[in-house]
């Protein structure tokens, strides 16, 4: 182990080295990313198998320990589809709570809401999307119907002053509707900004987006909502979710969505692989002198414990590498 933890120091290194060189053609760069960690809620909500709570909470006290400035703990939702997420009051109440770091919750719907706040939630967030179908598939309603859903959760936020992310699911494609148009990608995110999400993350949730269709779709978001409140959530089941992020960073977003160990998928999205690996996107935005004040050698060592602990080889690069190494 301590061998690998050299060789890693040594790689970083000689990748700050040649920073001024490699990012000198490549256009401007956040000097800062806020990383949202979505692991223990979206990388684990789609295991067959019921991880323990013990390990939920020890995961995401390792992930603590590594720097990443917002993990997303659990969700609120009804066992009976997401009988991962059941422990949720427990996962929340048994966690260290880091000073500095966030722990939202995921909350679908004012019941949700209010179970998330008895639980003694800080942040939530609630989700929509940009395809019809898929709206139908995964809340039994219209795009319509959800935002009606989401402001009910968002005025009681208010009411209560918690904070409240916004998600966008589809915004690069849809296992139903294929193709979605980045008009109504930007339409959908314009009424969750404007409702009082105070962040919107755009998820390609099927991971089919590549960078030139992400490029077309943040276009037309940035047109309705400031860069400064957007993020990018890519899934990599076509390899593509570090290149559509590189872009996105191009673009002047500087909040990315990751899971460690590449974990995920989503329940109601056939086809869909894992999130991108928290470890790849660290890795990378070092290369680029993009502080994130996430500790590569901790996270790498979280992803470790979990894939051991769900019996599950990570799909992160770097850490295959490392083992390599």
């Amino acid at each position: 182990m301590a061998t690998v933890r050299e060789s890693l120091r040594r790689r970083l290194v000689g990748l700050a080295s040649l920073r001024a060189v490699s990012t000198s053609s490549m256009g401007t760069f956040p000097k800062q990313v806020k990383i949202v960690e979505v692991g223990p809620r979206d990388g684990l909500q789609n295991e067959k198998n019921i991880v323990p709570t013990p390990v939920k909470i020890k995961l995401i006290d390792m992930l603590s320990e590594a720097g990443l400035p917002v993990i997303e703990a659990t969700s609120f939702v009804s066992p009976k589809w997401v009988p991962q997420m059941s422990d949720n009051a427990d996962v929340l109440k048994g966690i260290q709570k880091f000073p500095g770091i966030n722990y939202p919750v995921l909350t679908p719907n004012f019941k949700g809401f209010q179970a998330a706040v008895a639980a003694g939630a800080k942040e939530v967030a609630v989700f929509g999307a940009a395809s019809e179908l898929f709206t139908k598939k995964n809340t039994n309603c219209s795009i319509d119907e959800s935002l009606q859903r989401c402001d009910q959760v968002l005025q009681a936020a208010r009411t209560t002053g918690i904070p409240v992310r916004g998600y966008v699911s589809c915004v690069l494609g849809c296992p139903y509707e294929g193709k979605i148009p980045p008009a109504k990608v930007a339409e959908v995110a314009k009424k969750m900004y404007s409702m009082g999400c105070y962040e919107i993350s755009l998820g390609d949730t099927i991971g089919v987006g590549t960078p030139g269709i992400m490029k077309d779709m943040l276009s037309a978001v940035m047109r309705e909502v400031p860069v400064a409140a957007l993020a990018v959530h890519c899934h990599d089941t076509y390899g593509q979710a570090l290149a559509n992020t590189l872009v996105a960073l191009q673009m002047g977003v500087s909040v990315v969505d990751s899971s460690v160990a590449g974990l995920g998928g989503c329940p109601y999205a056939k086809g869909a692989s894992g999130n991108l690996a928290t470890e790849d996107l660290v890795y990378m935005l070092a290369g680029l002198g993009i502080h994130t004040g996430v500790n590569l050698e901790k996270l790498l060592e979280a992803g470790t414990f979990i894939c051991q602990a769900i019996n599950r080889k990570t799909s992160s690069k770097v850490a295959q590498a490392t083992c390599k190494l």
